[in-house]
């Protein structure tokens, strides 16, 4: 159980060891609050996703398993979408229609379907949790990247109340220097190949020490 954990932030990452999910990745990474955000999201989707899959998987007939998958996960992204709308407007609006589209993230059905479908209640809910958190790192890894080269600085905002910065840094000698590319799509690629070759090199060296 707590391989699984662990496997969900290096050795299979959904960004970048499993390559999944990259739409929100790459279009929202812009910023600090928006990696979290989308990073707590998921991962309560994904908790309850699996807790929920797992527990119904014996009574599940195998012929509607993925449309019986898939309305269970609707249900927690309209309930996750409907209280962060409520309680978080700022956030609502930053993530947009990609807050929605957790429903189509890979990431959800593929646990759905090769863990969830296959294990106890209490594995699926680590799983759903190593994974979301796994999520939520690679999102993080690649925002504050993105937002320190092309701000020069790093800002996150209480997501209750956008007036309220609970913290802030900032590199002055980086400013006149900032890259306003990494602001947009090109960027986003840019960070996430650098950081899926640095993932992949990680592997790839714990592979050969456990061979030897």
């Amino acid at each position: 159980m707590w391989n699984n954990f662990k496997n969900g932030f290096i050795k299979e990452n959904p960004v970048f060891g499993l390559y999944l999910g990259m739409c929100s990745t790459l279009a929202i990474s812009t910023s600090l609050n928006n990696a979290v955000g989308m990073g707590v999201c998921v991962t309560l989707v994904l908790i309850f996703s699996n807790v929920i899959i797992s527990a119904i998987r014996k009574i599940t007939p195998d012929e509607i398993r993925i449309p019986v998958y898939i309305v269970v996960i609707a249900t927690l992204v309209t309930i996750v979408e409907m209280l962060v709308h409520a309680f978080m407007p700022e956030l609502y609006t930053s993530l947009g229609v990609f807050l929605s589209l957790i429903v189509v993230n890979c990431i959800i059905l593929g646990r759905a379907e090769a863990f969830a479908s296959k294990n106890g209640v209490v594995a699926s809910a680590v799983d759903g949790l190593g994974m979301g958190l796994g999520y939520t790192f690679a999102l993080l890894l690649i925002s504050v990247v993105r937002e320190l080269l092309a701000t020069g600085g790093i800002a996150f905002y209480n997501p209750f109340d956008a007036t309220q910065q609970l913290f802030a840094f900032s590199l002055e000698a980086l400013k006149p220097y900032t890259i306003s590319l990494f602001s947009g799509s090109v960027g986003a690629f840019l960070t996430f190949a650098c950081f899926a070759a640095l993932f992949t090199w990680i592997r790839s060296r714990s592979s050969k020490k456990e061979a030897k």
